[in-house]
């Protein structure tokens, strides 16, 4: 017997690659094959199957990128093999990445039933268990060959990643179809060896287990005949039993399984190929839990459920059943795994009612967690928004991918910007796709943060991204790992048993307040502008659509379209999963998305225009409608109105070059160069610009992080900048100045203007953008000395530093703000507002000429051009608005950021119209105005504190109200809410700082 363990080991990993695993199909026989190619995108079911093929033989090539092949194998069964059991296997040329990232199949009966998915570690198909001999087998592949986009090697520009440029060549290289023995007695011996030589790589040197398991595994592979493995199995298991069987402490760390395939709703694949990738998973879930009765799997994002509703009945209705028995568990109320750093208030908060709601019509089950593995880090405003949506867990896994800093705990409270915490688990065990592998379960073990105060984690087991779920070898290998010494013990739970016991034992856990900052994928604020855009200017043309319809549905007995919001908010939500509008998907997936965005807006505008056309009647009176939450020249919130007459900005030549525009509050300075050098504020007599210094400066920077092209920006891009400060032209355009600059092959044409009657200097960007790796800012250096900036997200704002006294702080140096970003000294303030931009970056540094002051740098990410996933990302001609607000407190960096995204919108009509609902009480902004869900017609109003102080209000209905319910975000009252009373259509509101409130207003 050998003693050294290294030998034992190696002799341990060639026995099993080269005799075992083999053997456990120990007789095969060929099927026949043949294959037809669908022309175009993939067909019905029912066509594929009707379809004539033509023969094709093991070894050929198939599948054009994207393409879809209905494969037909046949073949009988040995009557030597009766009494056996019978596997097909089929290979259609899967290579060893990940399943997801490759061809796919899912295997159908004639009759149209699916069987199971196929994927690199998924190649098989019981036929029998046992076989009587003579069957006669007869299956239907519906092959996709997606083309492999991401293999882990340099990420090197592609054209594989839309169809319309992928070209036709095949792909894959048909590897094998065969009938074969299965011999379980192989395979468990397999799954024994695997577990104890994993686990005994985890074990220290000195541990005595480890030397009883090395033993151990050393006789048994004495006892194997590598002539005769299929003979000698069953004696090689027996020397494996007793080792097996011992016990694990009992302070063994715990970890709950849960069966999981993570699927991206689009990433390096279109949303339609997805659609079959729930059919294939779903469809090996089910299978997997008919035949292990331990196992639960859980799936989250209710789209996907949708999906499999209405694209594949006859898998649903499996999955309903499992639904039933409690195994098949609906997870994390979302209708997608979003992004959530990007999307809006509203938004945010949709994304919730529209998935707890799926799960609560189609299975009665409301959702405790949410449950985002990879979304890229955690907006300070999401805790209230999971808590307003009746749920108190949150799940991620994601920042443990943090390059710079170590998260200090994986169980603890995370507070939010008004003060609510949320339970909340990262999973030691550092992926959302576990495989039970042994170095998985010790590293969740050793990493463990809370020893001492906890014992329990959770580990998503089963293969994903790209979907394929958990094994039979996962399941078999948690089985052993289920109370074994030198383990961690591992059962299988759905999250809820998972969070209540965490939750138990650990009743007082830590807390973090603030953001949840993920140090990694930080350009995914600014990749693909367009689809940004689109999200943007979609979920405020829904706001204006809800509450222009709701307000004439109330008036005027206008239509309202709740079956059109309901699909158009869906289509938005499910655009915010976190590869798609964080803009790291192929070229596809944006192509589609723009499309897609504009359809949306001329869908929503067509409601909002027939909405307002209801309200103001046929007539001459030029009206302008403010669908803003605050009045703006004299059109109220919420109403029409004939706006108050505005003086014109004066612009006059600048001594020495340029122009200065005037509008007697704010007079700014235009040089040459095309530079804002001053911006006056007449007021306060305050510049706003940096001595010496110019704002609205384009910097140009080189762009080519170490990994993750389209995710990444590295720090080191800052060393190298290229100051775009040549003019072609620089000229009056109207009342306002316009600069033309030209750089490498792009242009960029911009207009500076004031508005009038307002300190507020507007910079419309448009640029024709045809540059590779390169980063694109807009700068406005400050006159302001502030140690931290605020930065609105969800139903609020919070503060970062502008310092970097930690390697925290300095990890944030490309950050998200939604419709501004704001400074402020004691009793004076600087907005900058922006209409579609997310990332941006804040620095100060200190003046070493005159007064030695501090400079305060705004800057905003306008552009990209990565060249992994898509080589053309973001070319072509983009425009942008973004607004300078000198002298702002925070309450007009609020307004002005709504005012910019909520342009006014006139129309000649026969009277004004009041609004639906009135605030007197600027901090309090009303974020939704829609008639209820469930056609009632009760109105429903959504509004937050947005200041960050207490405050107190009084809403105005603008219709007679029977009762008043404060609700959560899916409009059901709430039980522990004490609802405010309705006198005359007038209701008196308390808000906490950045408290989130819904009331339903019960219409008499």
């Amino acid at each position: 017997m050998h003693d050294d363990r290294s030998l034992v080991e190696a002799r341990l990993k060639r026995v099993l690659d080269e005799r075992v695993r083999p053997a456990v199909y120990p007789e095969s026989v060929p099927l026949e094959v043949a294959v037809w190619h669908a022309p175009g995108e993939p067909v019905p079911v029912a066509e594929g199957l009707a379809a004539e093929p033509e023969p094709i033989e093991v070894g050929a090539r198939w599948g054009a990128p994207w393409g879809t092949s209905w494969f037909r194998v046949t073949g009988t069964v040995p009557e030597a093999w009766a009494g056996r059991t019978v596997e097909a296997i089929l290979d259609l040329g899967f290579d060893e990445n990940m399943p997801g990232f490759q061809c796919e199949g899912l295997v159908y009966r004639p009759d149209g039933t699916p069987l199971k998915g196929l994927n690199p570690r998924n190649q098989w198909v019981r036929v029998g268990a046992p076989v009587e001999g003579g069957e006669q087998v007869r299956l239907h592949i519906e092959a996709a060959s997606n083309p492999v986009i991401l293999d882990y090697h340099p990420f090197l520009p592609t054209q594989l990643g839309d169809k319309e440029t992928a070209g036709s060549d095949p792909q894959y290289t048909l590897t094998r179809m065969d009938l074969a023995v299965f011999d379980e007695t192989v395979w468990q011996l397999v799954i024994d060896l695997e577990v104890l030589g994993e686990l005994m790589a985890e074990l220290p040197v000195e541990s005595a287990r480890r030397w009883e398991i090395l033993r151990a595994v050393d006789k048994a592979l004495d006892a194997v005949d590598l002539q005769d493995v299929n003979g000698t199995a069953t004696r090689a298991r027996s020397c494996l039993t007793e080792v097996l069987a011992k016990p694990a402490a009992p302070s063994a760390h715990r970890i709950s399984a849960v069966g999981h395939a993570h699927i991206d709703s689009a990433w390096l694949w279109p949303l339609r190929e997805t659609v079959r990738k729930v059919a294939r998973t779903t469809s090996n879930m089910t299978a997997l839990l008919d035949d292990e009765p331990e196992f639960v799997f859980a799936m989250s994002q209710a789209q996907q459920w949708a999906w499999v509703r209405d694209h594949r009945p006859e898998v649903w209705a499996r999955v309903k059943k499992a639904v039933a028995d409690g195994r098949f568990v609906p997870a994390g109320g979302m209708w997608v795994e979003s992004d959530t750093n990007m999307p809006g208030s509203e938004a945010m908060a949709r994304q919730f009612v529209h998935g707890k709601r799926f799960f609560l019509d189609e299975f009665c089950i409301e959702n405790d967690e949410a449950w985002l593995p990879d979304t890229f880090g955690f907006a300070a405003g999401l805790p209230q928004i999971i808590k307003a949506a009746g749920s108190k867990y949150l799940l991620t896994q994601k920042i443990s991918w943090s390059q710079t800093n170590k998260f200090p705990h994986h169980t603890f409270r995370w507070e939010g910007i008004d003060g609510t915490r949320i339970f909340t688990h990262f999973p030691p065990v550092d992926t959302y796709n576990c495989s039970m592998k042994g170095g998985e379960i010790a590293h969740a073990a050793r990493n463990f943060k809370d020893k001492g105060v906890a014992r329990h984690s959770l580990a998503p087991t089963g293969w994903g991204d790209g979907g394929g779920g958990t094994t039979r070898e996962m399941v078999a290998k948690a089985a052993r790992l289920r109370d074994l010494e030198g383990s961690a013990t591992v059962t299988w739970e759905t999250p809820r048993d998972f969070f209540e016991k965490a939750a138990a034992e650990y009743p007082e856990p830590p807390v973090w307040v603030g953001e949840l900052y993920l140090e990694l994928h930080r350009a995914t604020l600014t990749s693909q502008a367009k689809t940004k855009q689109g999200n943007r200017r979609s979920e405020h043309l829904l706001r204006e659509a809800e509450l222009w319809a709701a307000t004439a549905a109330v008036r005027t007995g206008f239509p309202y379209p709740y079956e059109d919001l309901d699909r158009i908010w869906k289509t938005v939500l499910l655009h915010q999963f976190h590869d798609i509008l964080p803009g790291s998907s192929i070229a596809w997936v944006h192509r589609e998305a723009r499309r897609t965005y504009e359809r949306v807006a001329e869908e929503l505008t067509g409601i909002v225009e027939a909405a307002q056309r209801a309200l103001a009647g046929e007539g001459d009176t030029p009206l302008v409608f403010n669908a803003a939450p605050h009045a703006r020249a004299g059109v109220p919130a919420g109403g029409a109105g004939i706006p108050d007459g505005q003086q014109r900005t004066a612009l006059s030549p600048r001594p020495g070059g340029g122009h200065i525009l005037d509008n007697g509050l704010l007079r700014v300075e235009v040089d040459a160069r095309g530079l804002v050098v001053s911006a006056y504020d007449v007021e306060a007599d305050r510049e706003t610009v940096a001595p010496g210094r110019a704002a609205n400066l384009l910097q140009l920077h080189p762009d080519f992080p170490n990994m993750w092209d389209a995710w990444d920006v590295d720090a080191f891009y800052r060393n190298t900048v290229t100051d775009l400060t040549d003019a072609d032209e620089v000229a009056p355009d109207g009342d306002g100045v316009r600069i033309v600059r030209s750089f490498g092959s792009s242009r960029v044409t911009q207009l500076l203007s004031l508005a009038p009657g307002e300190r507020r200097l507007v910079v419309d960007t448009e640029v024709d953008w045809h540059e590779t790796e390169k980063f694109l800012k807009l700068a406005f250096p400050l006159d302001v000395h502030a140690e931290r900036y605020a930065s609105e997200t969800q139903f609020g704002h919070f503060h970062r530093p502008t310092h970097t006294n930690t390697s925290w702080e300095a990890a944030k140096f490309e950050a998200c703000n939604h419709r501004f970003v704001h400074l402020e000294e004691p009793g004076w303030g600087v907005a900058l507002v922006n209409d579609s931009t997310y990332g941006h970056d804040v620095t100060r540094t200190v003046r070493t000429d005159g007064d030695g002051g501090t400079t305060t740098t705004v800057r905003v990410s306008l552009l990209r051009a990565p060249r992994f996933p898509d080589p053309e990302t973001d070319q072509g001609v983009h425009r942008f608005r973004h607004a300078l607000v000198p002298g702002a407190g925070i309450g007009d960096a609020v307004r002005e950021g709504w005012r910019i995204n909520l342009p006014e919108r006139p129309l000649a009509g026969a009277r004004e119209v009041a609004p639906l609902v009135t605030c007197d009480q600027d901090a309090v902004v009303v974020t939704a105005v829609k008639l209820a869900d469930d056609g009632s017609g009760d109105v429903v109003v959504r509004f937050h504190e947005a200041f960050g102080g207490r405050t107190r209000a009084t809403l105005t209905a603008g219709f007679e109200v029977a009762d008043v319910a404060v609700t959560d975000l899916l409009e059901r009252p709430l039980a522990d809410a004490p609802a405010p009373r309705a006198e005359d259509g007038l209701i008196a509101l308390r808000l906490r700082p950045f408290e989130l409130m819904t009331l339903r207003l019960r219409r008499a």
